[in-house]
């Protein structure tokens, strides 16, 4: 169960399970929603799947997709504003690379999740 504190003393909600002491600040869910908004479009889930072979220039990253290259950066910003990608500049190229690994294992975590209901669907309607 989960159980929602008001700090009276920082205007924040603390949430923390009722079993554990462990509390999850407010900054740090806010991160975990900027998280997921960021993982919650499908261009961007291809670009951290490309980036997980390794790093790329942008010039590399855009023949993968058909979007201007103002729109890919614009989910690249957004994913490196998240946290989930590295960049750094050599010359006039800027560099994107995957910030955490874990990133990848979340997206496979998801994908397994996504397989699972799909497939619990299609045996459904064999039924």
């Amino acid at each position: 169960m989960l159980v929602v504190h008001i700090s009276p003393y920082f205007d924040k909600l603390i949430y923390s399970p009722r079993k554990a002491p462990s509390m999850l600040s407010v900054p740090r869910l806010e991160m975990q929603v900027r998280i997921f908004g960021a993982l919650a479009d499908p261009i961007r889930i291809k670009i951290l799947l490309l980036l997980s072979d390794g790093e790329r220039c942008v010039c590399e990253i855009l023949p993968a997709f058909e979007r201007s290259q103002s729109t890919i950066s614009k989910h690249l910003s957004i994913l490196y504003n998240a946290g989930l990608l590295d960049r750094r500049i050599e010359g006039n190229r800027t560099i994107y690379s995957i910030k955490n690994r874990r990133v990848v294992e979340l997206l496979e975590t998801a994908d397994a999740i996504a397989i699972a209901h799909l497939s619990s669907l299609v045996e459904s309607e064999g039924d």
